[in-house]
């Protein structure tokens, strides 16, 4: 009996203890629910649609989201079809993200871009956060990125910069005429082919344009840059079946078809390429030092015929080669281009930019890679270009993997990240006349702020752990070009009217119209034959 009695007393506390413990649990999560918040959304949201045709209206999505961040705060929510998107315009935000918070948004959104343009995933840029993209990007930045790779090609790189410029100036002798020494050129295609011409060889050994050996067929090279440049237009575009799954099906605008015609097109152009290494290796060529191995022969001795979470050892190689071609080319290129139109909008930036290597330099030889340390105010000018044109200002999208809480806001598993990068670098709060083209603040107030991931206001490459791989790369190609052209060549408008700044949407930021300037020497023509 007193068996019985004991075992009754124990259950009536373990009871009691129970009914205690679920009490105080219910009352945190209702004190928890009461004090939680969610970010305001943005009004106006259309039926099915939500606000997807905002991000269709003719001015550039980071500029209309940037609006509504006067309106709304640094944090509001937008509805893409029947998905949630979390906009953040704030650098104290996006801190919070790429430290507390940094591996629950490390994965990337499938959409359909995703879906046609990536190889479903494989590229490095796009691949979800796992074993697979961990492996592939610690390959891709020990083979390629890394600073002493960076430093073993940076004399390749001052060759084909000077044979750039050779090429330029052989273009003014044969326009110039005697009325005018300066002759018009357009950029936007120079600039694209020396990037291809830097970034080929080291990726496939192989150069598109202006070498008389060694060269795929120009056409062919043209060829590619089209399909490359609707690769990067196409991977920024919201489609409907992004919005609205069930309603894929009908592509309203044709995206979804220039997706599948434009990933075929480069799928055969890499497939030609990865074939062609192939071959080599079958002919017994004799392997090479790693260091001199361009980076798909690296890629084929490391995965040929092996698989990783479902991708075959093809899709892993083209989709990579294929990524670091469009990162390394697209987002160069397109800096480049947006530095020469601040600087024709700028003269007075421009002198002291031109002062500046005649001091360091001078007018007797050409750049170097030694002198880019001493051309202060030029890191500066690129600075300020990537604060006020990031290639991507609206970075790449990420996805929450679990339920967060940021700045206090409770975020749902699933919603989508969009990180307003533009609107951060030109916050008043942060930036004293946020507008202005003015890289005397990266001299001043904004000395010790750099753009690799560490200060969270200036964010051109990204942040935490999915920050661009290839930045010491991009950078070092940037300074060099710019320092070598500008030293190279007087520059000029040659319209009375400002450099047309109209921008085309992407995945980066290009300019929609030809960047048309007049040029002439700045050195002597001796310095132009030993190039």
């Amino acid at each position: 009996m007193d068996l019985v009695l004991d075992f009754l007393t124990s259950a009536t506390t373990l009871a009691l203890f129970s009914i205690l413990l679920f009490y105080c649990l219910f009352l945190y999560r209702s004190y928890k629910v009461s004090h939680s918040k969610e970010d305001p959304i943005v009004q106006g949201a259309w039926p099915i649609l939500g606000h997807l045709p905002l991000l269709r209206s003719s001015q550039s999505p980071h500029r209309t989201l940037g609006a509504l961040a006067d309106k709304y705060g640094p944090l509001f929510t937008i509805k893409i079809g029947s998905k949630r998107a979390l906009v953040l315009s704030n650098w104290e935000m996006a801190k919070e993200c790429f430290t507390k918070i940094d591996l629950a948004i490390s994965t990337r959104p499938k959409g359909e871009a995703y879906k046609h343009m990536t190889y479903n995933g494989a590229f490095l840029g796009f691949a979800p956060n796992g074993s697979y993209y961990r492996e592939i990007r610690k390959i891709a930045t020990s083979e390629m990125l890394t600073n002493r790779r960076v430093e073993q090609q940076q004399h390749f790189h001052i060759l084909e910069v000077q044979r750039w410029i050779k090429e330029l100036f052989d273009v003014w002798f044969s326009k110039k005429n005697e009325s005018s020494n300066y002759v018009l050129v357009e950029m936007k295609q120079w600039l694209t082919q020396l990037s291809f011409n830097i970034v080929l060889p080291m990726l496939v050994g192989k150069q598109y344009f202006g070498h008389p050996t060694n060269v795929i067929n120009e056409e062919e090279g043209q060829r590619c840059v089209k399909a490359l440049k609707k690769l990067m237009h196409l991977l920024g575009v919201f489609t409907i079946g992004d919005a609205i799954p069930l309603l894929k099906w009908f592509d309203f605008g044709g995206h979804v078809k220039a997706m599948k015609a434009t990933s075929k097109e480069l799928d055969k152009i890499l497939g030609d390429l990865l074939e062609e290494h192939r071959h080599k290796r079958s002919l017994g060529a004799k392997e090479v030092d790693r260091n001199h191995q361009d980076f798909m022969d690296v890629m084929l001795s490391l995965f040929d015929g092996t698989t990783i979470e479902g991708f075959d050892s093809d899709t892993i190689i083209k989709a990579t080669v294929l990524n670091l071609i469009a990162g390394g080319v697209d987002t160069t290129s397109v800096t480049l281009t947006w530095a020469i139109c601040l600087l024709l909008r700028n003269p007075l930036i421009l002198e002291k930019a031109k002062e500046e290597l005649d001091t360091q330099v001078g007018k007797e030889r050409c750049v170097r890679e030694t002198d880019i340390d001493k051309l202060v105010y030029l890191q500066a000018i690129v600075k300020e270009t990537l604060r006020l044109y990031p290639a991507g200002p609206l970075s790449a999208p990420r996805e929450f993997s679990e339920n967060c809480n940021l700045d206090g806001y409770d975020v749902r598993k699933g919603t989508r990240l969009i990180l307003n990068l533009r609107k951060i670098h030109t916050d008043p709060n942060i930036w004293s006349n946020p507008l202005e083209f003015k890289p005397e603040r990266f001299l001043t107030t904004h000395k010790d702020v750099d753009v690799r991931g560490h200060h969270f206001e200036l964010l051109p490459f990204g942040g935490g752990r999915r920050i661009c791989p290839g930045m010491s790369f991009g950078l070092q190609m940037v300074h060099l070009t710019l320092a070598s052209f500008l030293h190279s060549f007087e520059i000029l408008n040659p319209s009375s009217e400002p450099i047309d700044m109209t921008e085309t949407f992407g995945l980066t930021n290009t300019k929609t119209t030809p960047l048309e300037i007049l040029i002439k020497p700045r050195l002597s023509s001796n310095c132009y034959e030993i190039m």
